[in-house]
């Protein structure tokens, strides 16, 4: 697989979605969302993308608070641009990734971004009842392990729901 990626670099294909694709694009990956390896990877970047997305905005222009009760510093312009980060990215996997179409794939990342957050405010309504700081000091400053996987609790089942949904039709 080295040898496979330095060959794309070599051949002027710098873009890491690019070398993705090309890798994974050929008759036996990729034709269907049964069993499909860019899906696990897919929710995660999802997943990430929405959290950074909504620090980043929320950090810049977040005024309205989304629940301050339970976690002060989340708003809602914050929650929203992390959404339409992680959806937007997902227009780009439908153009790498054409299994499913790009409606499909914004509806995963809709699903994720939603269970996510729901995630998320649950592990920080749970530390609030514990009166907790931190679920760990694995990753001092992260709020510990728990932190960094809180979204994935709630997120993972609904998009494995929604893809069994997908597939039923």
């Amino acid at each position: 697989m080295l040898i496979t990626i330095g060959a794309m670099i070599g051949a002027g294909k710098t873009s890491l979605a690019t070398l993705v694709a090309d890798h994974f694009n050929s008759d036996v990956f990729f034709e269907s969302v049964d069993d499909n390896p860019i899906l696990p990877l897919s929710i995660f970047i999802f997943l990430w993308l929405n959290d950074t997305g909504a620090y980043c905005i929320g950090s810049l222009i977040g005024k309205h608070r989304l629940f301050e009760r339970i976690s002060p510093k989340k708003s809602w312009e914050g929650s929203i641009g992390g959404g339409v980060v992680a959806i937007g990215v997902s227009f780009i996997l439908a153009h790498y990734f054409p299994f499913m179409s790009m409606m499909e794939w914004a509806g995963l990342a809709l699903v994720v971004v939603i269970f996510g957050t729901w995630g998320d405010l649950t592990e920080s309504l749970l530390k609030r009842q514990l009166h907790v700081k931190d679920s760990g000091n694995i990753l001092p400053g992260h709020g510990g392990m728990l932190d960094r996987f809180d979204s994935s609790l709630m997120a993972i089942p609904a998009a494995v729901v929604y893809l069994y949904a997908l597939t039923w039709s």
